[in-house]
């Protein structure tokens, strides 16, 4: 084999190598398969109170935690925003052990205050804002029993437990 030939086969070589690893993975993230809605619904609905199930199913499949349910007219929620506005501190703490990401009205719940005070100072609008079932941070202090933060919503001019998700 000449020189040439060499250099343009080596070449080749090299990107082929280098663009058939890209090709392959990209082409199984762009394009993986949705999670059963059906699977997605148990799962939400477990978060509510079952922490066995909701064990079981993340066991099973640990994406689950990042899936959320749209139980009509865009009021979607997740497994997590189940256990906070019924006030399962238990499954919310486990799920936030397990990655699910958290929001004001999950943090509200728990009594993370020192949280999410900064955040509605900076934006004061969010006082107002609606959570799963439009549920608000007044509902989410109420049912974590967080008092003192009840009565500061309040005097923020919150007074309503739940709004209509139009």
């Amino acid at each position: 084999m000449d020189r040439k030939t060499f250099i343009r086969n080596s070449l080749g070589g090299i990107a082929l190598a280098t663009a058939t690893p890209h090709l392959i993975y990209s082409e199984s993230i762009q394009n993986p398969d949705p999670v059963d809605v059906k699977l997605v619904k148990e799962f939400v609905s477990a978060g509510h109170g079952d922490i066995k199930k909701v064990k079981e199913m993340l066991a099973e499949q640990p994406n689950l935690i990042y899936s959320r349910y749209d139980w009509g007219n865009g009021d979607f929620e997740e497994a997590i925003e189940g256990a906070g506005h019924v006030g399962n501190k238990e499954v919310a703490e486990y799920l936030i052990s397990q990655g699910a990401r958290v929001n004001l009205f999950v943090l509200t719940m728990l009594g993370k205050i020192e949280l999410v005070k900064p955040i509605l100072e900076m934006y004061p609008d969010l006082i107002f804002a609606k959570g799963p079932h439009g549920f608000t941070l007044l509902h989410h202090a109420k049912v974590g029993a967080q008092n003192e933060f009840y009565d500061y919503l309040i005097d923020k001019g919150l007074n309503k437990m739940q709004i209509e998700i139009r």
